[in-house]
């Protein structure tokens, strides 16, 4: 594919460097990008980071999926527009709090330590932040933090108590007494009041250096609870539906996901139908159990989704508040604004609601960088990105060293269409909490642009004499299903032929070389990145015992 980027280099060069640089039409290419990449870092840019919650790609307008023409996304549509919209951006963990370990330390869980929902970073641990500041940057971060430990790495913070609250969400902030005793509660959506706050630090904030500010929505996380304003938003339209929303196809998935004859079924991933025995999305929003079983399904996805995009309208309402604030300021044409999500979410695809799981709608993020020293506008890139890029490539944005232990790389060049040499053609994922909360068996695997391969071990990495690990889903449940081991199986899916992973071909003759080569990276990325389970030997046990299945 081939990129158009020419730098607005007025403020550089003036406008006799401009037609010098048209007058050498000789220099290399090679050399024109070494002078691109330069303008990039030498000009002090302040950096937005807009992150929500769950916020599928497909979600997204821009990105053209079944929701696009309901338009729930008018103001990043426009921001995909002025910037490059990246096609290929993928989630390591989906589930937040690793996410967000990994996008602040650039690190896979396995280094950073921060395997599921019980993981923190320390101070020390908060990499971007440091290094951002080491580059001579104010740091904030405003919104969801979600872990645990105190964000101490940044200049100031006001972050959202645990998960938050949607309505009149409480704040923890740097004060006279330890983390987290500081707070303060404001009245609200979360979604306004996290916009107000930030649009507050920016209109206030010292302005003798530039900014970074990490800004980052509760929403769409479930329960899906939007403003009340947003009542009639899609009030009268009929989502477009999954295709496999009322029935999976017999060619889908695996024993690991359904069971020796569909025996799993019903206990295996939270559903949008009464599918599942325990966990049912319509049953949690109050549809008519006694309803016919499609109608009750159509019902409870329609009620669902319409929260859920309530939800994201919302976010996109206030990027727009984050955005006309920047312009009145007159920081705009000086800030780099980067959008994206801590993953994707299952909107009823295969039945399924939540993340975690590695099919696409669930690891897919949006990522949309606006860069005013690039003309891209409208462009759109494939390289494939997870994300323990992201803080190489913010810190590179910026001029900034990026740390020898992070596992992830920068992709600036990127934005300027410039071609990255010796990049990943595969991009590696673990999902470690088996079966607990949303009954998502523990797995790992790749993703090339062609190719998934997926190896469900189904056995969880605590361990089984420690049955009271999630106390409060025993609780709910009466089982501890963390310590209950689903069958180990491989799934394979022909992403150019099935985007939608509607036919697992694993065990089909035809693609054997394929899973031969795929396995072979997938062992040299799990050993490269530390990803091996030396350090639990239950596990290594059963990968080992049925990696050649």
């Amino acid at each position: 594919m081939k990129f158009i980027a020419e730098f607005k280099l007025n403020r550089l060069l003036g406008a006799i460097g401009l037609l010098s640089m048209a007058a050498c039409s000789h220099i290399e290419k090679t050399d024109m990008s070494e002078t691109k990449s330069q303008a990039m870092t030498d000009q002090k840019m302040n950096v937005l980071y807009i992150m929500t919650d769950d916020h599928a790609a497909q979600a997204v307008g821009a990105y053209g999926g079944r929701l696009a023409k309901l338009n729930p996304t008018p103001n990043l549509d426009k921001l995909a527009d002025e910037g490059m919209l990246f096609k290929n951006v993928f989630v390591t963990n989906s589930i937040c709090t690793p996410s967000r370990a990994s996008i602040l330390t650039g690190q896979y869980s396995q280094t950073n330590g921060v395997l599921d929902l019980k993981g923190s970073l320390s101070t020390e641990q908060q990499t971007l932040p440091r290094v951002m500041s080491n580059s001579g940057y104010e740091t904030a971060i405003i919104g969801k933090w979600h872990l645990k430990k105190e964000p101490g790495a940044f200049d100031y913070y006001e972050v959202l108590e645990m998960q938050g609250q949607y309505f009149d969400p409480i704040f923890r902030v740097r004060g006279d007494k330890p983390w987290p005793q500081n707070e303060n509660r404001y009245k609200g959506h979360s979604s306004d009041v996290v916009t107000d706050l930030s649009i507050e630090w920016l209109k206030n904030r010292k302005n003798d250096k530039p900014f970074f500010l990490m800004h980052q929505f509760k929403a769409p996380h479930d329960y899906f609870k939007y403003a009340p304003r947003y009542e009639s938003y899609l009030a009268d339209v009929t989502i477009p539906e999954p295709v496999d929303l009322y029935k999976q196809l017999a060619t889908q998935g695996s024993i690991a996901t359904r069971g020796e004859n569909d025996s799993l079924v019903n206990d295996i991933g939270t559903s949008i139908s009464q599918r599942h025995n325990r966990r049912s999305m319509g049953i949690d929003l109050g549809v008519d159990p006694n309803l016919p079983e499609k109608e009750f399904t159509h019902q409870a996805y329609q009620k669902f989704l319409k929260a859920y995009l309530r939800c994201v309208k919302g976010v996109d309402d206030n990027i727009a508040r984050l955005i006309q604030t920047l312009k009145d300021l007159g920081e705009y044409e000086n800030t780099i604004i980067v959008y994206t999500s801590d993953q994707g979410m299952m909107l009823g695809e295969h039945d399924y609601q939540d993340k975690r799981w590695m099919y696409e709608e669930s690891i897919h993020m949006p990522f949309i960088v606006h860069d005013p020293r690039v003309d891209n506008a409208g462009q759109t890139n494939d390289l494939l990105i997870n994300n323990t890029d992201f803080a190489p490539f913010l810190i590179d944005l910026v001029g900034g060293d990026i740390p020898d232990d992070m596992h992830g790389r920068s992709f600036k060049a990127a934005l300027a269409g410039e071609k990255i040499e010796d990049w990943r053609d595969a991009t590696y994922y673990r999902y470690w909490t088996h079966r607990m909360y949303h009954d998502v068996p523990a797995h790992f695997g790749l993703r090339t642009k062609d190719y998934k391969l997926i190896m469900f071990y189904g056995a969880g990495f605590v361990d089984p004499e420690l049955p009271f690990y999630d106390q409060k889903w025993v609780n709910k449940t009466g089982l501890h299903n963390n310590n209950i081991k689903t069958p180990v199986a491989w799934e394979l899916y022909d992403l150019r032929k099935d985007p939608q992973e509607l036919n697992n071909v694993y065990k089909d003759p035809a693609y054997q070389d394929v899973v031969a080569e795929l396995k072979a990276e997938l062992k040299r990325q799990r050993e490269k990145y530390n990803e091996t389970d030396e350090n639990h030997p239950k596990l290594k046990k059963i990968i080992d015992a049925h990696w050649n299945d």
